[in-house]
C-alpha cells in the first residue's frame, strides 16, 4: 500500500523507503569490501561470509563476475523496489543518522534478548559449552569487517530475498497476511541458523547457538517488516561489532 504525503514527510516512513535504506548501506558495503581486498591474503575467501560466499558462488556458477555484481544485486533488488513504489528521490541526512542511532539501540535489545536467552538456557542445560567458546581467533580488524559483512549479505539472502519469497508462498495458500508473515519470519529465523552449522568450514553444532539464532533471525525478520531492510541490517552488523569485538563472544 502505497504511502500518503504526510507519512511520506515523517522519519519512520522514510527510514523504510528502499533508495533510503541504499544510501544508508552503502558505508556498510564500501567498508566490507574494501575490508576483505585489504586484508585477505590473496583468498578473500579467508574473510567473507557464508552468506557473501555461498551467494558469488552461484554467480560465479551462472558465469557472472564476483567482485560488484553482488553489490549490485543488492543495488538493482532496492532501486527496482524504488521505482515500483514511486517513491520520491530524496534522502534527509537526519533520517540517515537517525537510522544508526535506531540500529544501534535495536542492537543492544537483541544483546538484552541474547541475555536472557543465555540465562534461560544455563538453567536449562547445564551441560552445555559457555558460549564465549565461539570466539574468533582472529584480529579485531578482521572481526570487524567479517561481521559488517554478515551484518549485509545474510541480511540480503534471508531477509531481502528469501523472506519475501516465503511470505509470498505462504500466500499463495490463502494464509492470512499476518499469519504468512509470522511463518515466513520462523521459516526463515531456523534456515538462517541452520546455515552456520552446512559447509566445510560451518561451526560444529551448539544447541545454546542455534536457538539463540533463530531467536535473533526471527528479530531480524520482526525488523525487516516493521522498520524495513536498512535498519536490519544496520542492526545486525551493529549487534556482530558490539558483540564480536567489543564484548568478545560473538553468536553470529
Amino acid at each position: 500500500m502505497l504511502l500518503d504525503a504526510k507519512s511520506n514527510d515523517d522519519y519512520w516512513s522514510e527510514a523504510r523507503r528502499p533508495l533510503v535504506c541504499l544510501l544508508f548501506l552503502l558505508p556498510w558495503i564500501a567498508i566490507y569490501e574494501l575490508g576483505v581486498l585489504m586484508l585477505s591474503d590473496n583468498d578473500p575467501n579467508q574473510i567473507r561470509n557464508g552468506a557473501d560466499y555461498w551467494m558469488r558462488s552461484v554467480l560465479s556458477s551462472a558465469g557472472l563476475g564476483q567482485i560488484l555484481l553482488l553489490p549490485g544485486l543488492v543495488f538493482f533488488v532496492l532501486l527496482t523496489w524504488h521505482l515500483v513504489r514511486r517513491h520520491p528521490w530524496r534522502v534527509r541526512l537526519n533520517t540517515q543518522v537517525g537510522m544508526l542511532a535506531e540500529s544501534f539501540l535495536l542492537a543492544v535489545a537483541l544483546i538484552v534478548v541474547g541475555q536472557v536467552h543465555q540465562l534461560l538456557f544455563v538453567n536449562l542445560q547445564p551441560g552445555e559449552p559457555d558460549p564465549r567458546l565461539l570466539t574468533m581467533a582472529t584480529g579485531n580488524l578482521t572481526r570487524a569487517v567479517s561481521f559488517i559483512g554478515a551484518g549485509v549479505y545474510e541480511e540480503v539472502m534471508f531477509r531481502l530475498l528469501l523472506l519475501p519469497l516465503v511470505y509470498f508462498l505462504f500466500r499463495m495458500f490463502d494464509c492470512p497476511r499476518q499469519f504468512a508473515a509470522a511463518m515466513a519470519a520462523v521459516t526463515t529465523a531456523f534456515l538462517f541458523a541452520l546455515a552456520h552449522h552446512v559447509g566445510p568450514a560451518a561451526d560444529a553444532f551448539n544447541l545454546f547457538a542455534f536457538t539463540f539464532r533463530v531467536a535473533a533471525g526471527t528479530f531480524f525478520a520482526a525488523i525487516f517488516f516493521l522498520r524495513g531492510f536498512g535498519i536490519t541490517v544496520g542492526c545486525h552488523a551493529a549487534y556482530d561489532l558490539l558483540v564480536g569485538v567489543l564484548l568478545v563472544h560473538p553468536i553470529d
